[in-house]
Parts: C-alpha cells; sequence; structure tokens
C-alpha cells in the first residue's frame, strides 16, 4: 500500500513538473527551475526598493502609507503574475518610478486633484493604451522601429539604469556649478556601494552563478553589521537615510542609532481594512472631464514608450526576439503591461509598468514567465514583511543596477556607427534618456531626428509611415504637454 501511494506521489511530482515545463518552455529555452527561480529572486532584489519608494511619493500627497505599501505589493503581483501566466516573459511589472512623482506632486499636490481621480486618469490611460495594444496599432509602431534605434534603446536604459545605480549610491550627486559631481567619499552609502560593486564584479569574474543576487544579500549582510558595530563605538553609519544623522561619519548622538527606527519586533503584518483603503477607490467618473485631455495624454506618452524601450532591450537582452529583432508573442507582452495600469489605478498605486531592472534577472539566466511567477510571489511575501524591508538599503541594491547597466550597454556593438543617418539618432536617444532622465523623451530624440535626417538627404521613402506620425505626435508632446511630464 505504502508503495503505491510513494508511487503515486512520484508520478503526480513528475507530471507537475512536465506541465510546468511545457506550459513555460523551460527545456525549449535552456533554462531550469532552479535558475528561473534564481532569477525570479534576482529581479525583485533588484525592484523592492519601490515598495518603500512609492509609499513615501505618494503619502507625501496625503496617501496612507501603509494603504499605498501594501496597494504597491498587490497591484505589482497581480500585474507580474500576468506577465508570467499569460505573455510568459521574465519581466518584472511594478510601480513605475517617475509617473507616481507625475501622481503625487503633478497632479494632487500642484493641480488640486482628488487621489481618487487621479487615479481614474492612471486607470483611463492603461484603458486608451490596451485598446491601442488590440488594434495592433502598439505592435506595428514597434515594429517599425528600425534596428539602430532598437539597439540604441536598450543601450540608453542601460545608461539610464546605471546613472540610477550611480545616483542611489551616491557615487555622483547634484552640483550647482556642474549638476552632478563625484560623491563623498566618507558617505557611508558610498562606501558600502563601492564595497557592493566590488564584491558582485569579483564573483563575476569568477563566474559565480547567481552573483548579483549573492552580491545584494552580502552588502546588506555587511551593511546592518556595520550598522551594528557604529552603534557600539557610537559612531553615525547612516546607511538608511535617517534625517536625524549626519550624512558623513561623525560621532554619533547619545541614544541615536544607525539602524532603522521603525522595527519594533514585528515580523508579519497582515493586511487590514486601512491597509486596504486604497483598493477600489479610484474615481473614473470624475476622471472623464474635457479638462484632464492634456494630461491623459501626456500620461499615455511616457507609459507608451517606457514599457516599449524595456520591453524591447530587456527582451533582446535575453534573445526572446525573432531572426528579425522582432519580440515573441508581443501583443501579449503590450497587452500585460497596459493592464498594468489598469491594475494601479484601480488599486491605487499608480501605474504598473515592465521594469528595467528585469535584466538582472535575464543575466541570471531567466528566460521565461516562471521567473515572473516567483517575482509575483515575492512581493505578495514581501507586503507582509513591512518592516524588514527598510533592511535592504539602496547601498545593497545600487551596485547590481550599475552592473546590470554594463551587461545592457554591451548591445552598442550592434549599431552602425560608420554610418551617419543611423548613428546620430542613435545617440541623441542614448544621451536623450540620461541627461533628460525619462526614457521616453530619449525614444522622441531619437524618432524625430531620424525622420529629419532621411527627410535631408531625400531617403523619406525609406522611412515607415508609422515612424512619420509617431514623430510627429512627439513633436505636439514636447512643444505642448512635456513639461507636465
Amino acid at each position: 500500500m505504502y508503495q503505491r501511494a510513494y508511487e503515486r506521489k512520484e508520478k503526480f511530482k513528475n507530471s507537475f513538473r512536465s506541465y510546468v515545463d511545457n506550459y513555460f518552455g523551460i527545456t525549449k529555452y535552456n533554462s531550469s527551475v532552479k535558475t528561473e527561480i534564481l532569477a525570479g529572486l534576482t529581479t525583485f532584489m533588484t525592484m523592492a526598493y519601490i515598495i518603500i519608494v512609492n509609499p513615501l511619493i505618494l503619502s507625501t500627497a496625503e496617501m496612507d502609507y501603509k494603504a499605498v505599501f501594501v496597494a504597491t505589493c498587490l497591484s505589482a503581483a497581480t500585474a507580474t503574475l500576468f506577465m508570467g501566466l499569460i505573455a510568459k516573459k521574465p519581466f518584472g511589472m511594478a510601480t513605475g518610478l517617475g509617473l507616481n512623482s507625475v501622481v503625487a506632486f503633478g497632479l494632487i499636490l500642484t493641480l488640486n486633484i482628488p487621489w481618487q481621480i487621479a487615479m481614474g486618469l492612471i486607470f483611463i490611460e492603461g484603458f486608451l493604451v490596451f485598446i491601442l495594444v488590440l488594434t495592433n496599432l502598439r505592435e506595428l509602431v514597434m515594429h517599425a522601429i528600425p534596428q539602430s534605434l532598437k539597439m540604441s534603446i536598450g543601450v540608453g536604459i542601460g545608461m539610464f539604469i546605471s546613472f540610477i545605480g550611480f545616483k542611489l549610491a551616491h557615487i555622483v550627486t547634484a552640483s550647482p556649478e556642474n549638476l552632478i559631481k563625484f560623491g563623498d567619499v566618507t558617505n557611508p552609502v558610498f562606501i558600502i556601494a563601492a564595497l557592493g560593486v566590488s564584491i558582485i564584479m569579483v564573483m563575476m569574474a569568477l563566474k559565480i552563478k547567481g552573483s548579483i543576487l549573492y552580491g545584494i544579500i552580502i552588502t546588506a549582510l555587511i551593511a546592518v553589521g556595520a550598522c551594528v558595530v557604529a552603534d557600539y563605538f557610537h559612531v553615525a553609519f547612516n546607511l538608511f537615510g535617517n534625517p536625524n544623522l549626519p550624512s558623513s561619519i561623525a560621532p554619533l548622538a547619545s541614544g541615536m542609532s544607525n539602524l532603522p527606527q521603525t522595527f519594533d519586533g514585528t515580523l508579519l503584518e497582515l493586511p487590514n481594512a486601512q491597509s486596504l483603503s486604497t483598493i477600489g477607490h479610484l474615481d473614473i467618473w470624475g476622471a472623464l472631464s474635457l479638462s484632464f485631455v492634456p494630461i491623459v495624454f501626456a500620461l499615455m506618452m511616457v507609459d507608451f514608450f517606457d514599457s516599449l524601450g524595456t520591453v524591447m532591450a530587456v527582451g533582446t537582452q535575453a534573445g526572446l526576439v525573432d531572426k528579425k529583432g522582432k519580440l515573441l508573442d508581443i501583443k501579449k507582452v503590450l497587452a500585460v503591461d497596459a493592464m498594468g495600469a489598469m491594475i494601479g489605478g484601480f488599486m491605487g498605486s499608480s501605474s504598473n509598468t515592465a521594469y528595467v531592472e528585469s535584466s538582472a534577472g535575464v543575466r541570471e539566466g531567466g528566460r521565461t514567465g516562471l521567473t515572473s511567477v516567483v517575482i509575483a510571489c515575492l512581493f505578495l511575501v514581501g507586503m507582509l514583511f513591512v518592516p524588514l524591508a527598510y533592511y535592504i538599503p539602496a547601498a545593497a541594491t545600487a551596485p547590481a543596477l550599475i552592473i546590470v547597466g554594463f551587461f545592457m550597454i554591451t548591445m552598442i556593438q550592434k549599431i552602425e556607427w560608420d554610418n551617419f543617418e543611423e548613428a546620430l539618432p542613435a545617440f541623441l536617444t542614448i544621451t536623450g534618456m540620461t541627461f533628460t532622465f525619462s526614457i521616453s523623451k530619449g525614444i522622441g530624440f531619437g524618432f524625430i531626428s531620424y525622420c529629419i535626417i532621411k527627410l535631408a538627404l531625400g531617403k523619406w521613402r525609406e522611412v515607415h509611415p508609422l515612424m512619420w506620425v509617431v514623430s510627429v505626435i512627439f513633436l505636439i508632446y514636447f512643444i505642448f504637454v512635456s513639461n507636465m511630464i
């Protein structure tokens, strides 16, 4: 009897493994369940900062911090799960950093729009983009983009996220004279982040699989350990952004600690009525005002091209493209991405979008939707461990962004640099993303310059008609509504 029970159990396990393999195509993409799980962990660790950053931003607009925290986790988990189960791609999704600032500072605080209506605008924007996907227009635009611009978008995003990494690491800081400058080497964030970059570099040089994830974990442990030691010796080592502590190494005031002050010994915090108060409270009817049309258009432009650039770049890096460089199952990917905006608006966390940090998981071997399923599960778990989330400082995740940026920049070799009419638009795309701190604006620079050069050379027929249409839309966007976002 026990033997038959054991055989049934083994048969079920084998059939389940076979089903998972066939559903996600794990063997087809030369991956494994272990690799996909590791990739999911890696991507989650690099994008987990949004769990803390998004509530901080939206709470400045008088939204409830814990409610936004829970909404951020739930909406990211839902959108990413759809990406894994429907599109079957290794793309993590969460609240778009940038659009959430627009919602908080541009819509709610500056224009005095209630947050419920602001979330309604996000939902409407996502719905309109979803319609564009169903009509194949979004996919047609993607396929109309020349190969050189596709590559430059990936390189530009690599530069962009590396810059974010350097900024989070305080390796570069603001300067009134030169805009940016080299950071303060006595800043604890600088010290730990530089150590983190070194740890990841060494592990990658030694070809240790999972080096980015391990680097984040090791760096976070070192950071917490350094704070404990600094507390013991009464030295300020402010890694966690405590506004009451100096930003460089200095004597620690009596009664102060370098560790996050939020931990009270409670590990789990289940959602309650208060923490679920933003979900389903968007105001769509209030958002259906003609006065909001320019705002919806601006939101669409950013969401449309930010996510478009991201999935193209990460998909190319993962090898999930055909011989013509087209992303496989692109319609499903773009549909889920548009649904992510609607999910974010419905839950009150702002628009969800595909994250460029997915490159970290792709670098670790993630190739299928199982990676996204793992990310989604971790967002759900992260929702419960609110206090512990504060123990992963930016100094631990910033090194991963810097390293991932390097790998994305390697696509630069595929751009025809000896062909001026291809190279200059690519250059403007790459630099535009970083210098304007906007993926969509960098893409706009590339599109417009490409069309102008082709027109000047009398080669306007070589440009896909949709490129002309989109370039004109970008011009309208830059002239009339780009200052909004």
